[in-house]
């Protein structure tokens, strides 16, 4: 007898819709059964799946249609599904089990199935308005629209968007970008009322306005207007006003797209009425999920909802049977143009509920919290949103919070043991905390996808682990997990390398050495420690004379013959043998009457170049030697100290000041860090950025120490690099204020002033000593902190201008006087 087993014929799987829900199921499926099914996929699109949330970004010009394709067509090729792109399916017999579709070609297409999934997905309502139909009328809902959308930019001047929901904002803002004067149709008295409460819908709207966009609240639409070509050119209201429009953008809302169920015979009610199961109540084949979809009378419209309708489905296509859902309790974390918002359960309060609000327009953040029965039932987070997720859980979770209602409103940090005290948020997270909501990612997961497979960049770990794939609000959090989970331990001692040939001793041993024996003088290092040439060398002398002054400062006696040349002459030395002069400008501002005064003296001393550096000071190349003191002189400006182991730079961007995108006067800011810190000599030199907001303008990412606004404050990042080797600086920790900014930014620097090498940037200290030593003497240890600033500030206090106080600095000026040749 023949025992051999044949093999299983594959079933059809067939699946209408090629969207963001129905693709992560087949994901799902083919993890749990790859080879159950021969899978057919009909998409009315002519392109494989993306990401239908990152169409804002495409339209406003920040990413590309590439950059948010999420499975591309070789994906379909490589796991065997047969992708029907184009074409709308017309017809599904459920007697004989088939799909007929077509393309705007003609071609037709028919497919058996044995199960069918219907992810359709959802439809921009239209509202029936006289001229909905005319050219230049468009919804905003998929790749077709947004290009729409982008050439119409680039012809007409003004555009008008009917809804203030987050589609119509959001669509607002990149027509905006794109150079448009756009107007804001909202029937309701504030933007987002089903996300935000009145309070922080009028902010919204402020900061908005503030960005340049135009509002209508309370406007009923009465008609759309054509002009002489047959485009529509204006925008008719019930109250007989008008406002001119050659693009109009209904954003109003979706519908479910049901067409085709009703068309079948299957239970349609607010959508196509599922079960626990997913499976459709009239036909057990048929399974349904995503925006066109009615589970328990809802239908969801949020991406982490429809993913985990996925999962189930998945489950049950691969014959597991075990999986249920039973509904999704959501929250709304939001980003519209640069602003952060979150919301989450019943925000808005009501009978029997308590809350909490803290309010600072100016400030721009709103936080309402509301409580019923000791327990968080809403949340409603306007501009400060780091403590959304962790309202979120407990809202979840249902916790009684009697015991933290009086810390509550300032966020998980201040709960003592649930808090991450200041310290990377990620870093103290559990393996089991959830970081990516949309896709159900903890922490452990991302973990250890890092470590067995060895990545080392955002989009890897997004391919891995789909964490940030989706909606992209826990970016951050992500990027922080994979910068201490793969950046490398480098807390292992080097090798011990002599200073130079004059000496067996390397530099942590002379620094050690001046601080316990408390010598001040190169003399008394060289004989202590038995220096092999008694006067040492120009690698040796220079290095010495740093570690005694920056050890002992006003005590040790600084010694100008121990430095190079240009720290000698306070100026950059030229491969002509004339000199590179450049001013410091406070946090690169300057004034009318500074650049008269460099335009006077250019002339004056006939200087040959002028050029604006990449820090944005200006540099006065060619000076000659004898005139540098008379330049300076005519200049009337601060030294930059372009020549200097010291602190060069302070490059800022305009920020809250004048951007519209700016969160935080990263300009004072500057040049508040710059004024503190311009007179400090460290181990090499020191450049310093800070941008207003996380577009990150003025580079920070690549600084010594790099500041960058946030809406909840600052984010200090340590240890960057531009140079030969580029280096991505470390996050460091995020401060609230100012003061905070100044004290941290000014502890580090010390600290490096105080253990760092002669010639070694921040990025070479951090890598040598590791970034958990300076964390542990700066962020754990605050009265070290305080110490190291204020023996900084101490160091720093009454440090000559060496352009101006030429005794005090020490300051050779017979180097100045011409050569006279007899």
């Amino acid at each position: 007898m023949d025992m051999r087993v044949t093999p299983r014929q594959k079933m059809k799987l067939v699946m209408v819709g090629n969207g963001m829900a129905g693709v992560r199921a087949l994901e799902e499926l083919l993890k749990l059964a790859p080879d159950l099914y021969d899978i057919t996929v009909f998409g009315a699109e002519p392109h494989p799946n993306y990401n239908r949330i990152l169409l804002s970004p495409v339209l406003a010009g920040e990413q590309t249609l590439e950059e948010i394709v999420l499975n591309d067509w070789a994906w379909y090729a490589d796991n065997g599904i047969t992708l029907h792109a184009g074409f709308k399916v017309t017809e599904v017999d459920r007697v004989h089990r088939s799909v007929s579709a077509s393309n705007a070609q003609g071609q037709a297409v028919q497919v058996g199935y044995d199960r069918l999934i219907l992810a359709t997905g959802s439809n921009p309502f239209i509202l029936p308005l006289p001229g909905h139909d005319l050219p230049g009328v468009l919804a905003y809902r998929d790749i077709a629209d947004t290009q729409a959308m982008i050439d119409a930019a680039a012809t007409y001047p003004h555009a008008v968007v009917i809804g203030g929901g987050l589609l119509g904002l959001e669509a607002a803002n990149g027509l905006m970008k794109r150079g448009m004067q756009v107007t804001v149709v909202h029937v309701a008295d504030w933007l987002m009322e089903r996300q935000l409460d009145k309070v922080a819908g009028h902010m919204l709207q402020a900061s908005l306005e503030a960005r340049g966009m135009q509002f209508r609240m309370g406007a009923q639409t009465a008609a759309l207007l054509a002009g002489d070509t047959g485009r529509v050119a204006r925008v008719e209201f019930k109250d007989g006003s008008t406002v001119q429009a050659d693009l109009v953008v209904m954003a109003v809302g979706i519908r479910p797209n049901t067409a085709l169920a009703e068309r079948m015979g299957l239970h349609v009610n607010r959508g196509i009425v599922v079960t626990d199961t997913l499976q459709t109540v009239t036909d057990p084949r048929i399974w349904a999920l995503g925006e066109c979809a009615a589970h328990r009378g809802i239908a969801y419209g949020l991406v982490a909802p429809l993913f985990e309708q996925g999962k189930v489905l998945a489950n049950h296509l691969a014959e597991f049977g075990i999986a249920r859902y039973l509904g999704s309790q959501t929250s709304t974390k939001l980003k519209v143009t640069g602003i952060d918002l979150f919301s989450a359960g019943e925000f808005m309060g009501g009978e029997g509920t308590d809350e909490i609000v803290m309010s600072d327009p100016a400030g721009g953040v709103y936080k309402r919290l509301v409580l019923k029965d000791n327990q968080l039932v809403g949340a409603c987070l306007f501009g400060d949103t780091v403590d959304g997720s962790w309202y979120f859980k407990l809202l979840r979770e249902g916790r009684n919070v009697a015991d933290i209602r009086d810390k509550l409103m300032f966020g998980e940090s201040n709960i003592g043991d649930v808090g991450h005290q200041g310290q990377s948020k990620a870093a103290a997270m559990q393996d089991s905390d959830e970081v990516c909501g949309c896709n159900g990612v903890n922490k452990g997961a991302i973990c250890k996808a890092i470590k067995d497979k060895g990545l080392f960049t955002l989009d890897e770990v997004r391919k891995h682990t789909k964490a940030s794939a989706s909606c992209g609000s826990c970016t951050g959090l992500v990027e922080q997990i994979l910068m201490f989970t793969a950046g490398g331990d480098y807390s292992a001692t080097p090798k011990l390398k002599p200073m130079c040939g004059c000496t067996e001793h390397g530099h942590q041993a002379v620094r050690d050495t001046v601080k316990a024996q408390k010598l001040l003088s190169i003399g008394s290092v060289f004989k202590f420690m038995d220096w092999r040439t008694p006067n040492g060398c120009a690698s040796c002398r220079p290095a010495v004379n740093y570690y005694l002054i920056s050890t002992w400062p006003k005590e040790a006696q600084d010694d100008p013959q121990s430095r190079f040349i240009n720290e000698r002459s306070h100026a950059n030395i030229q491969k002509d043998g004339t000199y590179s002069v450049i001013p410091r400008m406070w946090g690169g501002e300057t004034t009318a009457d500074e650049l008269r005064r460099i335009a006077d003296a250019v002339d004056k001393y006939k200087i040959p170049t002028v050029k604006v550096t990449g820090g944005q000071r200006i540099d006065l190349l060619g000076v000659k030697k004898e005139d540098l003191v008379n330049v300076w002189k005519d200049i009337g400006m601060p030294s930059g100290h372009a020549y200097a182991k010291a602190l060069r730079t302070v490059k800022t961007c305009v920020g809250s000041e004048w951007c519209r995108m700016g969160t935080q006067d990263s300009t004072q800011m500057g040049k508040d860090l710059e004024r503190a810190m311009w007179r400090m000599y460290a181990p090499h030199k020191v450049k310093f950025a800070v941008s207003g907001c996380p577009r990150n303008c003025a580079e920070a990412g690549i600084k010594d120490v790099g500041i960058i606004g946030v809406d909840s404050g600052w984010e200090m990042y340590v240890g960057g690099n531009g140079g030969i080797k580029t280096e991505v600086a470390h996050f460091f920790a995020k401060l609230k204020t100012a003061d905070e900014v100044m004290e941290y930014t000014g502890a580090f620097m010390q600290l490096y002033r105080e253990e760092g090498w002669y010639l070694e940037r921040t990025v070479h200290y951090i890598n040598r000593v590791g970034l958990d030593h300076v964390k542990k003497k700066i962020l754990d240890d605050a009265p070290l902190r305080q110490a190291l600033w204020a023996k900084l500030q101490a160091a720093l206090d009454g440090e000559p201008d060496p352009w101006f106080e030429f005794s005090k600095a020490q300051v050779d000026t017979r180097q100045f006087e011409p050569v006279t040749l007899v």
